[in-house]
C-alpha cells in the first residue's frame, strides 16, 4: 500500500497555536521533511516528538522530492512542514505536492496557522476578495514597477517582507501611492512584540522611520484596494437606495436580480455597485 503525503502547518510564533490533530500526525509518520531541520527539532523536542527528519529547502527540493515521492509509494507515510505556518505559502514544498500529485498518491492538508490569514482577519479591511502578493522584488526599481501596477487594484491585496527591506519598501510604495492610502502593518503575529497598526501610508512610513522596533521581526503588509466612485450619471441615488434596501433583505444575487427589474440598469453595473457596498460597510 501506498503511504500518504501531510502537509502540515507549524506555529508562527506561539507554541499553543499547534492543533492537537497536527501533533498526533508528526507522532505517527515515518519521515518528516523540514525546511529547516534544526528549527523543527525544537518545535518536536517540545512536545516530545522523535522522528527522523531530511532537509527540503529551496536549493534542493527539485532533486530531493523524488526520492520523498518513491518513499510514499513504498508505504511511508511523511509530514511536509516548514519553518513556520502552512507549508507553500512563500515557502518550499510545492516540487513535492505536485509530483505526489501526479504520481496518485493521497495529500492530505492538516490545517493551522498562516501569517497571512492571521493578519487580514484583524485589518479592518474588507477581505471578501484579496490577492496574496508573496515577497516583493529585492530592487527598488522592480518594486516601483510593481506598485504601479497594484496601484489600480480596486481589492485588498497582501505581502510579506522582511526586517531588511520593510522600510525600504514602504518608502518606495509612497512614491507610487497617495499618502491617505490606507494600509496594515502587521508585525511579528503571535509573538511576544506583535503589533499591528492600521494607519494612512504616510503616518505609517513616519512610524515605521522614527522606531527601530518597526523595522524589526516579519511583517505582513496588507493595503486597501482602490476605492471606486459610483457614476452618479449611471446610477442615480435613487437607485442605490433600492439596491441597500434589497441588500439589507435578500442575497447580493436576488438584489441585483430585483434591482435589475426595478431600475432597469445593467445588471453588471449593479452587480459590481452591490460589491461596492458590501466591502464598504
Amino acid at each position: 500500500m501506498s503511504g500518504k503525503l501531510y502537509v502540515v502547518a507549524t506555529p508562527i510564533g506561539n507554541l499553543a497555536d499547534f492543533s492537537f490533530r497536527a501533533l498526533e500526525v508528526l507522532k505517527q509518520v515515518d519521515l518528516i521533511a523540514a525546511e529547516d531541520t534544526r528549527h523543527v527539532k525544537m518545535l518536536l523536542q517540545h512536545y516530545g516528538i522523535n522522528k527522523p527528519l531530511i532537509s527540503l529547502h529551496q536549493h534542493n527540493e527539485d532533486r530531493a522530492s523524488q526520492g520523498l515521492v518513491d518513499k510514499i509509494r513504498d508505504g511511508q507515510s511523511i509530514a511536509l512542514v516548514s519553518d513556520a505556518g502552512t507549508p507553500l505559502l512563500s515557502d518550499p514544498g510545492l516540487p513535492l505536492v505536485k509530483l505526489a500529485r501526479q504520481d496518485g498518491l493521497e495529500v492530505t492538508p492538516i490545517p493551522g496557522a498562516c501569517a497571512l490569514i492571521a493578519a487580514l482577519s484583524v485589518s479592518g479591511l474588507p477581505i471578501t476578495r484579496f490577492s496574496f502578493e508573496g515577497f516583493l522584488p529585492r530592487t527598488a526599481s522592480a518594486r516601483k514597477s510593481f506598485f504601479q501596477d497594484k496601484l489600480s487594484d480596486t481589492s485588498t491585496w497582501a505581502f510579506y517582507e522582511s526586517s531588511h527591506r520593510i522600510q525600504a519598501a514602504l518608502e518606495d510604495m509612497a512614491g507610487i501611492f497617495p499618502p491617505e492610502h490606507e494600509i496594515v502593518i502587521a508585525r511579528e503575529i503571535t509573538k511576544l512584540h506583535e503589533t499591528i497598526v492600521k494607519a494612512p501610508l504616510a503616518a505609517a512610513l513616519q512610524k515605521v522611520q522614527s522606531d527601530e522596533n518597526m523595522r524589526k521581526g516579519e511583517f505582513v503588509v496588507i493595503v486597501a484596494g482602490r476605492k471606486i466612485e459610483v457614476d452618479q450619471q449611471q446610477l442615480s441615488e435613487e437607485h442605490l437606495k433600492i439596491l441597500r434596501l434589497l441588500l439589507s433583505e435578500c442575497s447580493i444575487k436576488t438584489a441585483v436580480a430585483l434591482a435589475t427589474e426595478i431600475t432597469g440598469q445593467r445588471k453588471k453595473r449593479l452587480y459590481q455597485a452591490a460589491l461596492d457596498m458590501q466591502e464598504n460597510q
